[in-house]
């Protein structure tokens, strides 16, 4: 059979492999309540009449999906305009009730992710935290579930994964052979430390002196399941993080002994964890614990990098006495705007930790602010929130002003910096709960998730009002004489339209070429600059050369656990991304229109349709509120509505084009120097870089990233295109199928028809009660005393 398209999600299906499926069991009554211990009961009250809309939405689906299998059932031939009504009937009453929103912590080691989790979801110490050990290892995932227990799930590298890690690690350790005595002269580096760390710790003492071929045949000290997924289950939280902990927190390397869950750390990729229903965060969020840097091994850099720009929510983790001058939170707020280039990233905000540190005699001393006299240590901790809030804010504001359009929605947040203070939510020695603003933070989540089901839940009734339009217009006979002239008409108009939106799409786009040709220009006249600044080190080579073997393994970029993450090939690309990105912001920001961004043309595509659908309507006499016209209305909406998801998943691999064409062009040389052994290695390996750099911009390599990113943008354009003649032809067709004969022997679907009618009505009832409750929140809020400090 053949694929076809989903005309609303604009993923491919079989017509007819899903055609009799059974629809998903409704979740029950218990279920659902349990999501909303989390909100209070303005907000839960908002929430119910969502749900239960939902609800009621799914049932009159499902009633109808059923009705039409019966009456299809032991037909020979189904046309296509039922099998595209019962596909679509499908996938709306199969889709997840929410997507779930990602919140990633992005931090260094120490700097306070675990601690402030643990906070949020009120489990002190469930997550590892910073002592003498280096803690959480991977990436963890945190969500709250409706099941009774605690649960994680440990993921691990598959075989292949592995033994390609293997084979860098040893050709890594083993490079350093030939050095003979040089290589005494020289301090043990990052890169060959946490290798030798990694190898002992799968297969024992001394495995870092055997061959990659030798160390295939070891057996593995820790046990390893085939699944290759540990699941664990406990009755408690305690219980769950006492036996989480050897998996997640990395031990110290001095420890003489180690125990079998410990001993497959460097074959974990990543950790979910969840907590049964919770009465603090949501059912529908995942808090994600993010390593700041990626990781050596392919695999987990590849899913670090995609776990960041999965994240519609990124918060920099910082703690207090690394927020000014540290370089570790600016790279992460770098890599956080770059995300919200390529990835789903709608909001950026700065978590400043550890704010209860405060020495008093000092800051006294050192005080530049206010005229007030401080009198106590929680005034002095207060006054120093607000100071680096002041400060923080406007060099995020205009950092990301620099990088993103002026009125892109992160600008316009309410909060960009937190300062929080996990020690003192337990403790609350000097601040109040409040002033910790942990539950600043919560809040937020909550208003987070109850936008998203706002907005999904006013999707699904008009997606489902829609297919009710069509399914009960089948057996309507309303003004067929002219139908065929009106549809011809309106054929010739979208193909018009069409054109128009090709042409508005090439315009938008070409928007890039300047920048890109300013990039090209200034990546030319800066590349040796920044790669020397990338190649020397202060110290000379001294603990480097593994570190430089390690980055040409791995083309061009190493992560490690305690260094900051290199990457040549994005450094000597900066200054292209530095010219493109306030434009490629721009092409892909919804909201305000302007004649750069590309979902303004595509909604403008999207309303000259359906005021034609209108327009035709009146012309033939159908009723403002036909069967005919609200149809094409709605599911024009739901055709351009599902290019947005599709839209956002190419642009990152547009955004990521120049990178990926430059390490492409420079992999041989990188290959060339990872070789090199015996004397002046590290030199030699630098020298290669250098001479394969300048052969390759010689040859054109920066003008063949700004080519290849073109073209990644005229491919984008050609996929719009398609798919919107594809599926818009399709839905005319099923318009204009009506009345053929081919549906006369269809159940009655009217019943479930005027029950969708009225659900689609209420959408705007539910949404003037949210308002209301919103609007009385914030009297009572605003009426309610300020809390004062706790006693001396």
């Amino acid at each position: 059979m053949a694929e076809t398209e989903d005309l609303v999600g604009l993923e491919p299906y079989s017509v007819d492999s899903d055609l009799f499926k059974e629809p998903m069991k409704k979740r029950r009554r218990s279920d659902r309540d349990q999501q909303f211990w989390a909100f209070p009961s303005m907000e839960q009250s908002a929430l119910k009449e969502y749900e239960k809309l939902e609800s009621r939405t799914r049932r009159v689906l499902s009633n109808t999906y059923q009705k039409l299998i019966q009456s299809i059932f032991l037909d020979d031939g189904i046309p296509n305009g039922v099998k595209y009504l019962i596909n679509r009937l499908l996938a709306l009453i199969e889709k997840p009730p929410l997507d779930p929103i990602y919140i990633g912590l992005l931090g260094s080691t120490g700097a306070g992710k675990s601690s402030l989790i643990n906070a949020i979801i009120q489990q002190a110490m469930f997550l590892p935290v910073s002592g003498e050990s280096i803690c959480t290892s991977c990436i963890v995932q945190v969500s709250s579930g409706c099941c009774e227990q605690y649960e994680a799930k440990i993921h691990l590298l598959s075989d292949q994964e592995w033994k390609e890690e293997l084979k860098n690690l040893t050709k890594l350790l083993h490079g350093t052979e030939e050095l003979g005595e040089e290589a005494d002269t020289w301090d043990r580096d990052d890169a060959m430390d946490e290798a030798t760390w990694k190898l002992q710790m799968i297969y024992g003492t001394g495995a870092e002196s055997r061959k990659y071929e030798d160390l295939l045949r070891a057996k593995p000290k820790g046990k390893i399941p085939t699944s290759r997924i540990i699941t664990l289950k406990a009755e408690e939280a305690g219980e769950l993080s006492i036996k989480l902990d050897p998996y997640i927190r990395t031990q110290r390397r001095d420890r003489a002994e180690e125990s079998a869950e410990t001993r497959i750390w460097p074959l974990i990729k990543y950790v979910e964890v969840t907590l049964p229903k919770s009465a603090l965060i949501p059912a529908g969020v995942v808090l994600v614990d993010i390593p700041g840097t990626g990781d050596f091994n392919s695999k987990r850099d590849e899913m670090w990098k995609k776990t960041i720009d999965k994240c519609s929510v990124l918060w920099v983790i910082s703690d207090i006495e690394r927020v000014s001058g540290g370089r570790a939170h600016e790279d992460l707020l770098n890599e956080s705007i770059r995300a919200c280039q390529r990835g789903f990233c709608r909001d950026i905000a700065l978590v400043v930790t550890k704010t209860d540190r405060l020495h008093l005699p000092e800051y006294l001393r050192e005080r530049q602010v206010g005229n007030q006299a401080i009198q106590s240590h929680r005034e002095a901790v207060l006054e120093r929130n607000e100071t680096i809030k002041l400060e923080r804010s406007g060099i995020l504001k205009e950092k990301l002003k620099r990088k993103l359009p002026a009125d892109s929605k992160v600008l316009e947040a309410a909060h960009l910096v937190y300062t929080v203070s996990a020690q003192e939510y337990w403790q609350q020695a000097f601040l109040t709960e409040e002033e910790t603003e942990i539950p600043k933070l919560r809040e937020y989540i909550r208003k987070s998730l109850l936008d998203k089901k706002r907005r999904m839940v006013t999707k699904c009734v008009t997606e489902a009002f829609g297919l009710l339009v069509l399914a009960d217009s089948f057996s309507s006979t309303e003004n067929l004489s002219n139908e065929h002239l009106l549809m011809s008409g309106l054929r010739h108009f979208v193909e018009e339209k069409t054109e128009l939106l090709e042409k508005a799409i090439e315009q938008c786009f070409a928007h890039i070429e300047r920048p890109l040709q300013e990039g090209v220009w200034m990546a030319r006249t800066s590349y040796r600059r920044i790669l020397g600044a990338c190649l020397v080190r202060s110290r000379g080579n001294q603990g480097f050369h593994q570190t430089l073997k390690a980055v040409c393994l791995k083309h061009g970029v190493y992560a490690s656990r305690t260094l900051a993450r290199i990457d040549l090939n994005e450094a000597i690309t900066r200054p292209m991304y530095d010219q493109l990105d306030p434009v490629f912001g721009g092409i892909f920001r919804t909201g305000k229109a302007t004649g750069s961004a590309l979902m303004p043309h595509i909604d403008a595509f999207k309303h000259s349709l359906q005021e034609k659908m209108a327009e035709i309507g009146i012309r033939n006499g159908w009723k403002y509120d036909s069967y005919k016209k609200s149809f094409l209305i709605q599911e024009i909406s739901a055709i351009l509505g599902g290019l947005e998801g599709y839209i956002i998943r190419k642009k990152r691999r547009i955004y990521e084009s120049l990178t990926s064409s430059v390490q492409n062009d420079l992999k041989p040389c990188y290959e060339e120097a990872a070789q090199i052994t015996g004397r002046k290695a590290c030199e030699r390996m630098k020298d290669i870089i250098r001479r394969g750099v300048e052969r390759q911009v010689a040859e054109g390599m920066f003008e063949r990233a700004q080519e290849r990113m073109q073209h990644q943008f005229q491919q984008l354009k050609h996929g719009i295109t398609e798919k919107v003649k594809a599926s818009i032809t399709t839905m005319l067709t099923l318009a204009s199928s009506q009345g053929d004969g081919l549906y006369k022997d269809l159940a009655d679907v009217k019943s479930e028809y005027k029950e969708m009618e009225k659900l689609h009505r209420s959408l705007r009832e539910v949404a003037e009660n949210a308002q209301l409750r919103r609007g009385m929140q914030d009297f009572l809020m605003g009426m309610s005393p300020s809390k004062a400090g706790p006693p001396k």
